[in-house]
């Protein structure tokens, strides 16, 4: 990961470094900004292999790439965008649509494009996106395709979009989570599900290679658990069903991932305890009902798995978090 700052030149030096920055990591640009005399800014860049994630914090910016700065030689890459706050417009192809956190936007690099960005009024000041940029031989889908979902905005919120947006961000949030030898797996993931999010849209999931598939349906599959860790009746039967799965084709999903069905329930549900039981909001719940909000049906059955997996009771936890 590399990470910049403009905190640490003086105000007049600092737009003229970001503009070196955007030109290193994306392509050559005309940048502008009503803070351009001191341009607080900062980035994290994460190289995953064939997909670059980028982490863009700054107060406001007009950024054009217009048909004379574009290269024979550039690099054919897209870019996906998705602000995490701050308003504003994308332009491409005579298309124009809003930038804001609810969708993500597609733009192809090797053509002319602009885009506009300022905070708002939940983030004043500070206007932060992130991006994705990934090369055209890395997508399996045909350029003239994509062509459409240019300047258009795809819904964050819902689908493959909001599994997309949930693994960006718990990337670029813990970087350090990971290890070097993790990035192709992780490159892997990002790139079946940017295609998985592009296929949907384009209404040609059954293009796509099988791998992509099954990383679409097994990050569907996960985030569907997370969603219902409160339901008792959460069982592999149930999510084998709400997928329309026999039981038996969803373990084969998971098979060579280090975990199962059951697995991501059970391991889910402890999580969620813990972090509940370590919550101060939550003093006013007995044992009993953290358990059971977590999804644990029987209180005796929560404690053994709770001291199973922790090595204390669930009391014992949540005394300990008091104490600090």
């Amino acid at each position: 990961m590399t990470s910049v700052d403009t905190a640490w030149l003086p105000p007049t030096e600092r737009f003229d470094f970001w503009q070196d920055l955007v030109a290193r990591q994306s392509s050559t640009a005309t940048i502008r900004s009503a803070h351009a005399d001191d341009f607080a800014a900062s980035a994290r860049v994460i190289d995953l292999g064939a997909v670059r994630l980028g982490v863009w914090r700054y107060p406001s910016l007009e950024f054009a790439r217009p048909a004379h700065l574009i290269d024979s030689g550039d690099p054919e890459l897209y870019q996906l965008a998705l602000p995490l706050s701050g308003r504003g417009v994308m332009t491409q192809q005579r298309r124009e649509t809003p930038l804001d956190p609810s969708a993500f936007v597609l733009v192809d690099t090797v053509r002319p494009h602009s885009s506009r960005l300022r905070s708002d009024d939940a983030a004043p000041g500070v206007v932060e996106t992130v991006t994705a940029l990934v090369p055209h031989r890395a997508l399996p889908l045909a350029p003239h395709r994509l062509a459409r979902l240019c300047a258009a905005g795809i819904p964050a919120g819902t689908g493959m979009g909001a599994l997309l947006a949930a693994f960006l961000r718990r990337i670029v949030a813990h970087p350090e989570q990971y290890a070097a030898a993790d990035a192709p797996h992780l490159d892997r993931i990002v790139l079946d599900l940017i295609a998985g999010m592009l296929a949907g849209r384009l209404d040609v999931e059954r293009d796509l290679p099988v791998d992509a598939r099954i990383t679409g349906l097994r990050a569907r599959v996960t985030a569907f658990v997370r969603q219902h860790l409160a339901d008792p009746d959460l069982s592999p039967a149930a999510v084998a069903a709400a997928h329309h799965l026999s039981v038996r084709a969803l373990h084969r999903l998971f098979e060579g991932t280090g975990t199962t069905v059951g697995g991501l329930i059970r391991t889910g549900r402890l999580e969620r305890a813990a972090r509940d039981l370590a919550d101060g909001r939550l003093r006013g719940l007995s044992v009993a009902q953290v358990g059971a909000r977590c999804g644990f049906a029987h209180p005796a059955h929560f404690s053994r798995a709770f001291r199973a997996a922790y090595g204390v009771s669930p009391r014992e936890h949540r005394e300990r978090a008091a104490r600090g």
